[in-house]
């Protein structure tokens, strides 16, 4: 706990100032590090509240009384704990991996149904293994949204959701097919688009760094022949530094196989649950079995439609760290580095956390389908919420790789720009873009360094298109695709361990850019920037965790972003493209800061 206030006295002792309603840093984070102190908190918030409430309207009122009802009655509902599969013996194989698909059904309660009465069987006739995994799974003919379904799982923890791209959009209106795990061209997974789960069969989580052991010990429990059996995480940007308090519940890294699952198909949609045992982690059958049915009793089939609008709130506070004046003085500071004769350092990304702390809170899955419905083609959207944890959300456009039996794809992906208002427009910015000589010197740099990590484990790579645009609703960057043959499945370790950290979140050379970061940053950036995804049994795919954000109630929201510096870079500019990568979350939610000339008036007035 001292730890983690010491931290955050760093982050925020800054002289300028913040655009707040004077409640400290200490007071906002210290709601989710202990309920010990929720009480006393909660008389600051409401004090605070109705010291500035004089001035407002009653909707305003309205929303004091909102924050401080869900402080008290609002909590996350977790699912029974379940096995740490890390604690288990990498080389020693489950007795039994398997899949049983069940009859199609026409909605999600007659599948529930189904699964209930298949778990009830499985409960008269139980295995004698001693060790196994089981995927029950019952189409449906419905097609529904998975996020949708994940929506109405009553805030169930721990939850995970992951949606891949269905294509690329490049220059010139052209696109460039994605084969992968989430797609309708996937031989292994026909037509699978997204995956929501609640609860874990098993999880997989330390504090330690993400190794080789931990690898084989998630690849144990799955299998070729059980395509949809997968493992859902992220892992950590840099596992050596020091965990802060909102990043402590997900360790250095965390995967869960979900216990219950629904998966969103091309015209047709499945639920399944898993169970996963083992007795030499003291997790036995009738252990899966009794937490997979106390999780289907809290599970709901009803599925409400989303809507494409956030509802806007309140700003209580918003500041970001570095600060706008120690941003400049931050890659100022790296831009000298760079230039120095006696340094290798060529290239380092310095990023930014930005804090918004609303009077309403905000619904995390909510805030994600806004993203998904504005850029979901084009997009990786995510969710990892362990339990008693925050909900690490994210809409990224990066893929970190993709690999298919001994295919692997990667890509390359740097600098920014805004899209035009005019076709005419976009294209002036386009030609800005892929002529500028600083944008072309980050990207070189994050292309020859996936191509050289790539060839290290491969027989060739190919990169095609070598540079071209690649064009997002909102922005557009510089481009590549690389893919390449592994000599071994085993490789695939080798291949997460090398492109991360990429050069386009962390810099060249890694381990120098890395301790700049280290020395230069004040936040814990935790999985933002790390790799988000899953593992299969014949196919895995990882996204880079940018354009992400952190939500939890009572904690509000953290913003990530982060910009490549390299020789000829400008602070100004830099600013403004974070401005540029958050807006995805600030524009959505239309959030509004209130003025501070009206809150000293609310103190003049209150004074006399």
């Amino acid at each position: 706990m001292a730890g983690a206030a010491r931290h955050c006295l760093v982050r925020f002792a800054d002289p300028e100032p913040v655009k707040t309603i004077t409640i400290s840093c200490q007071t906002t984070l210290s709601i989710r590090q202990s309920s010990h102190h929720v009480s006393h908190h909660l008389s600051i918030f409401t004090y605070m509240f109705v010291y500035v409430s004089f001035s407002f309207s009653y909707n305003v009122l309205y929303h004091v009384n909102v924050l401080t009802t869900w402080v008290l009655q609002q909590r996350y509902q977790s699912c029974s704990l379940s096995m740490n599969g890390c604690r288990g013996e990498p080389g020693l194989p489950m007795g039994t991996v398997e899949s049983r698909t069940f009859p199609a059904v026409a909605s999600p309660s007659l599948a529930m149904d189904r699964l209930k009465s298949a778990i009830s069987q499985l409960k008269s006739n139980p295995p004698s293994l001693n060790s196994g995994i089981i995927r029950l799974q019952v189409p449906i003919e419905e097609e529904i949204e998975a996020i949708e379904w994940l929506h109405a799982q009553n805030q169930l923890l721990p939850r995970c959701y992951f949606s891949g791209r269905r294509q690329i959009n490049v220059s010139a209106g052209s696109f460039i097919d994605f084969t992968n795990g989430n797609n309708a061209h996937s031989s292994i997974n026909p037509n699978l688009v997204s995956v929501a789960g609640v609860g874990s069969a098993v999880f997989f989580r330390d504090l330690r760094p993400f190794s080789y052991s931990d690898w084989r010990s998630i690849k144990r429990f799955l299998s070729r022949e059980c395509p949809f059996i997968r493992a859902y995480g992220a892992i950590r940007f840099d596992a050596r530094a020091e965990i802060s308090s909102e990043w402590e519940d997900f360790g250095s890294f965390y995967f869960m196989v979900p216990q219950v699952e629904f998966d969103e198909l091309e015209e047709t949609s499945m639920l399944a649950v898993t169970l996963a045992w083992d007795n030499a982690l003291s997790w036995t059958w009738k252990d899966a079995v009794d937490t997979l049915e106390s999780t289907m009793r809290q599970v709901s089939s009803n599925v409400v439609k989303l809507g494409n609008e956030v509802s806007r709130t309140f700003i209580i506070s918003s500041n970001h760290v570095p600060t706008k004046r120690h941003w400049y003085l931050a890659v100022e500071r790296a831009l000298q580095i760079i230039n120095r004769s006696s340094t290798p350092l060529t290239k380092v990304v310095l990023a930014r956390s930005s804090r918004v702390v609303t009077a309403t809170d905000i619904d995390p899955i909510t805030w994600l389908a806004c993203l998904k419905h504005v850029e979901g083609e084009n997009a990786y959207q995510f969710c990892l919420q362990p339990p008693d944890a925050p909900a690490f959300i994210g809409n990224t456009p990066e893929q970190l790789f993709h690999r298919k039996w001994l295919n692997i794809s990667s890509e390359a992906l740097a600098g920014t720009r805004a899209r035009g208002g005019s076709t005419v427009l976009d294209l002036q910015i386009e030609h800005d873009l892929l002529s500028s000589p600083k944008d072309h010197l980050e990207f070189t740099i994050v292309r020859e360094s996936i191509r050289s990590k790539l060839e290290a484990v491969c027989d060739r790579v190919v990169v095609k298109p070598q540079k071209t645009i690649r064009k997002l609703p909102r922005v557009q960057h510089l481009y590549a695709q690389l893919t390449g043959r592994l000599r071994s499945e085993d490789d695939e370790f080798d291949i997460l361990s090398s492109l991360h950290p990429s050069p386009a979140v962390c810099g060249f050379p890694t381990e120098e850019a890395r301790l700049l970061i280290a020395e230069t940053e004040v936040f814990d950036r935790g999985m933002y920037a790390g790799p988000v995804g899953w593992f299969g049994g014949g196919e895995s795919e990882f996204a880079v965790g940018i354009r992400s954000s952190l939500v939890e109630k009572g904690f509000g929201a953290l913003f990530y972003a982060g910009t490549g510096i390299v020789e000829g870079s400008n602070p100004s500019l830099e600013w403004d493209e974070l401005e540029l990568k958050t807006s995805q979350f600030t524009k959505l939610l239309k959030l509004e800061v209130p003025v501070q000339s009206k809150i000293e008036n609310v103190g003049t007035e209150l004074k006399s």
